[in-house]
């Protein structure tokens, strides 16, 4: 029985070791999503509309997303959803995963970076969830490529999620229906030090972690508009 107690005791002390080890690998990859941002948006002629980004609620980057995973239909990768906070501009990063699903033309590669355009307030509601099924409870289609591009179909002008993927050098719309974005507790509890939830962190007035001031400045940069 000593012994029992004594491995319950090391147990719960080390929870809190592993929440901090887990911190310094969520802000890698909160500086990898800042770096894939950038990276696109200054990319000649091949970013994000200027039109569109202006007009989205919320952006989410997921850097890094494996092959193995796509293939297997196992789990995605991780990522940050960030959206406009009213009179504030962009708020504090909320992590998340993606899981299940294809990504359609890009099953053939080893590694992709994938960004989301939600577009409206539906497609904001959704995400607020713990999980939405993207191309089934949201509407997704491809977006366009190009700083002056406009969505010129029905399709891209009533969906609430647009979606893109980087792979080897060549960025473009992407599918992502069926895949399921959920919220990504222990990656918020890394940031936050709470098991924040997405609504708590996007609707409850977290307080921006200094690792993501460099991404919020991004966003900004490139938005014509700060708030909704």
């Amino acid at each position: 029985m000593r012994r029992a107690n004594l491995s319950f005791t090391v147990l719960i002390a080390a929870v809190p070791l592993l929440a901090a080890v887990d911190q310094p690998k969520t802000e890698e990859r909160l500086r990898d999503a800042t770096s894939l941002f950038q990276e696109i948006m200054t990319a000649p002629d091949r970013s994000i509309p200027q039109g569109l980004l202006s007009r989205a609620s919320c952006v989410v980057l997921l850097p890094g997303l494996k092959k193995g995973a796509m293939i297997g239909g196992g789990k995605y990768g991780k990522g940050f959803a960030v959206c406009r906070a009213p009179e504030q501009g962009w708020g504090p990063p909320a992590a998340v995963r993606v899981e299940g699903g294809s990504f359609g033309f890009q099953l053939g590669f080893s590694s992709s970076d994938v960004v989301l355009l939600i577009m409206n307030e539906r497609g904001m509601d959704r995400l607020m969830r713990s999980k939405f099924t993207i191309g089934g409870e949201a509407t997704a289609a491809l977006g366009p490529v190009g700083r002056d591009a406009t969505a010129q179909t029905d399709a891209m002008m009533t969906a609430e999620i647009l979606s893109w993927s980087r792979s080897h050098g060549v960025f473009a719309g992407v599918s992502l229906d069926g895949s399921t974005l959920r919220a990504d507790i222990d990656g918020n509890e890394a940031l936050y030090g709470k098991r924040f939830s997405t609504r708590d962190v996007l609707r409850g007035g977290a307080q921006p972690p200094a690792a993501a001031a460099a991404l919020t400045d991004s966003l900004t940069k490139f938005s014509m508009r700060k708030a909704n």
